[in-house]
């Protein structure tokens, strides 16, 4: 048996597992992970015994200095934030700015933003990485993820499931309302997002693996998060190179 981590990551509170190599690990703790941009700080939700051993390892708990890098990089993302949003209104390009993510040794900053389409954001990049002088990406994520970073209230009366506890969208299907007898009422059946109320997957006892095959799925895969657009990357200011990131946010075997 291996101990294993669940550590929660910014900035959509989605949870990874992690390999437990140290001592003493405990629940709450603040650790020092590998994510997918590269060192950042993550959140000890639960400590366990696991079989498998395919996992990335934790690299440290964190220190007092960490933390205070950490506290300073947040205040590097809001400040950074607030740029990137004047460039956008400047250049007038159609999206929507939701968060900003530094790594913890400030060699990469991630721009998390929606639109409806495809954007050249190519001289926004130049304007930021000439500001920062550091690795610029700009990922376009789905309305899903968008939901879950900021939150509401359901129909229910309930705070949304994406916001309080679902790290993953898992596949919806309207054959899972069929089954259920449910009014086949779009309107009713969509969540704040827009999308198919993840609820539905709640008192569905049928074979998930048949609503892949169902021609009117519309939820994503999981993934972390949803990447529907192509990314620009510009690795340093004299650097006029503009790559196309094709790779997409990979992740650690977390699911």
């Amino acid at each position: 048996m291996y101990k294993v981590a669940y550590i929660k990551i910014r900035p959509f509170g989605k949870v990874y597992r992690y390999l437990n190599t140290l001592e003493n690990l405990k629940e709450g703790e603040f650790v020092i992970v590998e994510g997918d941009f590269g060192l950042t700080v993550g959140y000890v939700l639960k400590v366990l015994h696991e079989e498998k051993n395919s996992l990335k390892p934790i690299l440290r708990i964190a220190t007092e200095e960490d933390m205070d890098t950490f506290r300073k990089n947040l205040t590097l993302e809001k400040e950074a934030f607030d740029f990137c949003l004047e460039k956008i209104k400047e250049r007038n390009l159609p999206m929507k700015l939701l968060v900003v993510e530094s790594a913890l040794d400030k060699k990469r900053i991630i721009f998390y933003f929606t639109a409806e389409g495809r954007i050249d954001f190519r001289e926004l990049v130049k304007d930021l990485a000439a500001k920062y002088k550091t690795r610029i990406e700009m990922r376009q994520i789905g309305v899903r993820d968008e939901t879950k970073f900021f939150g509401g209230i359901g129909v229910c009366g309930m705070e949304i499931c994406c916001k309080k506890f679902i790290n993953l969208f898992k596949p919806i299907s309207l054959r899972m309302a069929k089954d259920q007898e449910i009014t086949l009422n779009v309107f009713k059946l969509s969540g704040i997002c827009g999308r198919l109320k993840c609820c539905l997957r709640y008192e569905y006892h049928g074979e998930i693996e048949e609503t892949l095959l169902d021609e009117e799925i519309v939820a994503q895969e999981e993934r972390e998060p949803e990447i529907k657009k192509l990314s620009f990357i510009i690795r340093n200011t004299k650097d006029e190179l503009i790559d196309e990131n094709t790779e997409g946010n990979q992740k650690n075997e977390s699911e």
